[in-house]
């Protein structure tokens, strides 16, 4: 395999090695790097914004490896920063070839090859790929988007809004289906991100909280899709939203572990922590 750049890859995924991963040499015990390579291909499904169990179920089938191929340049080392980039760099007619290759800084370590088989989870025999798949992989290795996010309203955007709410925060978070959806869905502006295969990713609300005030809400963003960047771009749209109405002040109650996103976002913390739904709050603000 030619040795590769950072650069040939979109999608990269960043990690640390860990003491349990190192032999007696002192350095990673080569098995540890196909572990690499398959992590970073996990990180590719979310890169693509596809939740990989729904999405192969939506599809239809499902991927099984047929080969997997490491070719050592260089040793990395224990605590050695590593960047593992992965791109899908052939699709046939039921296969899907990855090539992957390992960085430390600008310095290549490792290459990587995986073949994987479309085939039916049931039988495990192989089929096509499916046009609609082979579309949103080689639109991301060209620069496409992989996602949208779409502003409405509840009658709307509901129907998927609702998936998002319920799976975080019933199912996931424990709140009471009756809190979590309320009247106030009837009157607010609605964000919704989907994905190419019109999968919902994620999900916020605007309200009115008092002239030229907004107040955004039911953030929610589904787990697998979290460290995306899908979050962002809804809450981004609902900001843009308050922006064009007028606001001058967008509002917020989050999440205690969500406190450091919205930062990034530009929000400040504004009085105390507070409980809500039995989850600790912070009140955030910010200004235009």
């Amino acid at each position: 395999m030619p040795k590769l750049q950072r650069s040939d890859f979109r999608c990269l995924h960043r990690l640390r090695v860990r003491w349990a991963e190192v032999d007696m040499q002192k350095i990673v015990f080569n098995a540890h790097y196909l572990m690499y390579f398959d992590t970073a291909v996990t990180d590719y499904w979310r890169a693509v914004a596809l939740p990989y169990e729904a999405a192969m179920h939506q599809l239809g089938g499902d991927i099984y490896v047929a080969k997997a191929t490491v070719e050592f340049h260089a040793s990395a080392r224990m605590d050695d920063m590593l960047e593992v980039g992965m791109k899908c760099s052939r699709i046939g007619n039921s296969s899907l070839t990855f090539t992957g290759a390992i960085f430390r800084g600008e310095e290549h370590l490792i290459s990587g090859e995986l073949i994987y088989v479309f085939a039916d989870p049931a039988t495990q025999r192989s089929q096509p790929v499916p046009q609609s798949l082979r579309d949103i992989l080689l639109g991301y290795e060209a620069g496409e988007p992989v996602f949208s996010v779409r502003t409405g309203a509840w009658s709307d955007l509901g129907p998927q809004a609702s998936l998002i709410r319920t799976e975080v925060f019933v199912d996931e978070q424990g709140i009471d289906r009756d809190i979590e959806l309320d009247d106030a869905d009837a009157d607010a502006v609605h964000a919704l991100a989907v994905n190419r295969l019109g999968q919902a990713l994620a999900t916020g609300r605007l309200l009115v909280q008092e002239p030229g005030v907004g107040k955004i809400g039911r953030m929610a963003v589904s787990r697998v899709m979290r460290g995306s960047q899908i979050g962002a771009a809804v809450l981004q749209a609902l900001m843009t939203a308050a922006r064009e109405r007028g606001d001058r002040e967008v509002r917020l109650h989050a999440q205690r572990s969500a406190v450091g996103f919205y930062r990034r976002m530009g929000f400040e913390a504004h009085g105390e922590p507070f409980t809500e739904a039995g989850i600790e709050h912070l009140e955030m603000v910010t200004r235009f």
